[in-house]
């Protein structure tokens, strides 16, 4: 047994007894030289990992045990942050942070108050996220001086390099962090422009989190040796699908078309093809391309922007399946019976040729019966009807497994040709956006279940069941509607989740409720293991039908490819020489910094568009209540916090159990869900937040109109 473990077990054995570090190296019988150096190491090492603290006086206890807890910070641009824990967030006040920064891994001492509100300080900095910074000159005084552009990052910065020659006022710079502490010390890595440049505020926040735009050299140059249309000797050993009729679906400005479908209906059953860009034929294992893939792990769209996975000439040119051209494709071939389930199914290499490019707003409007665009595709518009029955079924037998339908609102950009942001409003998601995400979970779940049978090596997607703390919390939250969640809530199943949502249904705060419940969930992740997907209840589920913008599904092409297609790839000995674990965790944190600088830009942009909106009043519903204030969105998806400070009525306490603000004299409630008028009172394009005070806590004499309505509809299951 190593030194390590020894000192676990014996810190277990005594609790929460705190003994100096010599008598620990007593009752572990070291008195040697060498021994006790080897001793004083480990405890450096367990200290270093959050395992073990040491008081100011020398003295060891396990972190556990002193009640001390791990997790990741996140800051907000205002100077606070919360640290995320298994049971839930801990509040940390500015003063609190130490030198951590924004996500950062960090050991934090709570507090609990009378009301079961919590709050904490950072102990230790356990690791690090952040690894470089995006900062901007400026000039104090005639000099130039240096300040970091996110302002969820606090320290000052000073560069190791003394010439910055080619540094002028306005101009962004890129540096590598090579100290931590305060300040920060960095060293220049790049020029990324000048601050004013059209499009350089989003180029600034990818930065931030080290996406890059341009493809490395060596890439290009592979780019380039790679035929751009199908030969003859490609189809070799391939289904021909030419002879179907093949349609996409996507949105009007996609160009990365990964999915195809064809669809007929024999006896009574669905035979349904899904046809998927065998993006694994071109980008093959361990080649410059598939390595910048495996760094990127997934293509990131943002505003006015796509940052690709893959170079253009591969996502949007031979890759991309195209109408009227050969691409060659990995089939899902199922015959589906009327009750949603999969009878009988293939997984072959093909080739099509895709005879339509629809998109999502005709295919709607055809299934609306418009007498322009049905004319438009009358050869083909029984196709939409009965590709919507199919999914009907589908979708029905799912829902009866349990499904969530997680109703959550996403934002549309309208923006100029130099990223000017004109309009925002709620995307919304009707029956051809349905219809694609039924096939397309069905196609993910056969690959799945298929792998598993035959013992393929292979990443699934993974979705594991609530914690039973933060099911608890959200039980609560319910309370002010009459509802709660009954049962044993470490066992529940999915379907008890969907009744409840059901129920919601109609009500004012039906989509903040089910986002409540969606950030109650676990986080959906990549795993070597097949242990489920619980928020669309399938015991088997991965990603495989877009493996020109997720790395994931191009590993799962790859193992088909090896173990069951037999094609050639000399290089995909991925298993023996990688593990998938590792792949899991690559892809999981690339996916998680996606999402992240996707919605940091979204939230820079919608403040951006409200600073000429300031004064303006609107309807909105409270979306989320802190010990600070409370926050409310309006019809256009933009999210605004109306300060405790600014409640003048009464003095406001927060109640952490039923997650609401009530006044002391009049007992006046603000809890989620409430609709209620704001007027927006200020915007900050750079810490990227809105601000709103209450309609009623502002001038009478406005003469601007209040513009009625709640929260638009939306449906994304972000947990896919």
């Amino acid at each position: 047994m190593d030194l390590k473990t020894r000192l676990i077990e014996k810190l277990e054995e005594n609790g929460q007894r705190y003994y100096p570090l010599t008598q620990w190296a007593e009752l572990l019988g070291l008195t040697k030289q060498d021994e006790l150096e080897r001793f004083f190491q480990t405890v450096r090492e367990l200290e270093e990992d959050g395992v073990l603290t040491m008081t100011r006086n020398d003295k060891v206890i396990l972190t556990k045990d002193a009640g001390w807890k791990t997790g990741v910070l996140s800051i907000n641009a205002k100077g606070f942050g919360f640290v995320d824990l298994e049971e839930g967030s801990i509040y940390i006040h500015s003063s609190g942070l130490k030198d951590a920064m924004h996500q950062d891994t960090v050991l934090v001492k709570p507090k609990t108050y009378n009301d079961g509100s919590s709050e904490g300080i950072v102990v230790k900095v356990l690791e690090r996220a952040v690894t470089q910074v995006v900062v901007e000159t400026i000039r104090v005084d005639g000099k130039l001086d240096y300040v970091v552009n996110d302002p969820r990052i606090r320290q000052k910065v000073v560069f190791t390099q003394s010439d910055l020659s080619r540094v002028t006022e306005g101009v962004i710079l890129v540096a590598k962090i090579v100290g931590y502490g305060d300040p920060l010390t960095i060293k220049l890595d790049k020029i990324l422009g000048y601050k004013n440049e059209p499009g350089m505020d989003v180029l600034t926040v990818l930065a931030e989190y080290g996406i890059e735009p341009k493809f490395p050299q060596e890439v290009m140059d592979q780019v380039e040796k790679i035929p751009m249309e199908v030969r003859e000797e490609d189809k070799k050993g391939r289904r021909d699908y030419t002879d179907r009729v093949v349609v996409t679906i996507d949105g009007e400005d996609a160009k990365d078309l990964d999915d195809a479908i064809s669809l007929k209906k024999v006896d009574g059953k669905y035979h349904l093809q899904v046809h998927i860009a065998d993006v694994s034929h071109y980008v093959r294992a361990y080649t410059p391309i598939d390595k910048e893939a495996e760094h990127r792990t997934t293509s990131v769209y943002v505003v006015d922007r796509v940052v690709p996975m893959l170079p253009q000439a591969l996502s949007n040119g031979v890759c991309s399946l195209h109408p009227n051209v050969l691409r060659l494709t990995l089939t899902c071939d199922m015959v589906v019976n009327p009750n949603g389930s999969v009878d009988t199914y293939e997984i072959v290499p093909s080739f099509i040729k895709s005879n339509y490019r629809m998109t999502y707003s005709n295919v709607n409007k055809i299934l609306d019966h418009d007498p322009q665009v049905t004319k438009q595709y009358e050869e083909v518009k029984d196709l939409f009807f009965l590709m919507k029955e199919a999914a009907d079924a589908i979708r029905t037998r799912r829902e009866g497994m349990g499904s969530i339908n997680f109703e959550t609102v996403e934002s549309k950009f309208k923006v100029d040709e130099n990223g000017k942001v004109l309009s925002i409003s709620a995307r919304t998601q009707d029956d051809a956006e349905l219809i694609i995400e039924d096939f397309m979970v069905l196609a993910n779940e056969t690959v799945a279940r298929h792998m598993k049978w035959l013992e393929i090596p292979s990443l699934y997607r993974v979705h594991e069941i609530p914690d039973k703390v933060k099911l608890q919390e959200f039980s609560k939250i319910l309370m002010p509607f009459g509802e709660k969640l009954r049962g044993d809530l470490s066992h529940i199943q999915p379907g008890v989740l969907q009744k409840l949502l059901t129920k919601f249904e109609g009500r004012p705060e039906f989509h903040v409720i089910s986002t409540v419940l969606l950030r109650s969930m676990q986080k959906a992740k990549y795993d070597p293991k097949c242990i489920g997907h619980f928020g669309l209840a399938l015991k088997e589920y991965l990603h495989f039908t877009s493996p020109i913008r997720r790395y994931p599904d191009l590993i799962v092409h790859r193992m088909l490819r090896k173990y069951h297609f037999n094609l050639p790839d000399e290089n995909a000995r991925i298993e023996d020489e990688k593990g998938m674990q590792t792949y899991a965790l690559e892809t999981s944190f690339g996916e998680r910094n996606a999402v992240e600088a996707e919605r940091e830009v979204e939230n820079m942009k919608k403040a951006e568009f409200m600073m000429d909106h300031i004064g303006e009043i609107h309807w909105g519903i409270i979306s989320a209540v802190t010990r600070f204030g409370f926050f409310v969105s309006l019809e256009n998806t933009v999210e605004g916090l109306v300060h405790i400070q600014n409640l003048t009525d009464d003095y406001y306490e927060f109640d952490a159990r039923l997650h609401s603000l009530r006044g002391s004299r009049t007992h006046r409630t603000f809890i989620l869900g409430q609709k209620l008028k704001i007027k927006v009172s200020g915007a900050s394009k750079e810490k990227k937040t809105v601000d709103f005070l209450l309609a009623e806590e502002v001038k009478r004499k406005s003469t601007v109109p209040a513009h009625k309505g709640g929260v638009a509809s939306g449906r994304k299951n972000r947990i896919r």
